[in-house]
């Protein structure tokens, strides 16, 4: 499992960059469902050859950040 953090704070405007970031730099990305949490935090799921990548906005920790099976470096290089 690969994780990246992207802000050390929740930020939606950020979360939301970030889901635009992926969905532009990856091809046969699939856009799952976008899960949103009593205390309005999301997690936005997506699918790249049956491999899960998961974009938190996380106002219980506090950040944003990916949870990834693939490596995603290679995507932003």
């Amino acid at each position: 499992m690969f994780e990246y953090n992207i802000c050390n704070q929740a930020d939606e405007e950020i979360f939301i960059k970030q889901c635009a970031a992926l969905e532009n730099k990856i091809l046969n990305l699939i856009k799952g469902k976008l899960i949103v949490d009593v205390d309005e935090s999301k997690i936005q799921e997506y699918l790249l050859n049956d491999k899960k990548i998961s974009v938190y906005n996380s106002y219980y920790i506090n950040e944003v950040y990916i949870k990834s099976e693939i490596d995603l470096i290679p995507y932003f290089n």
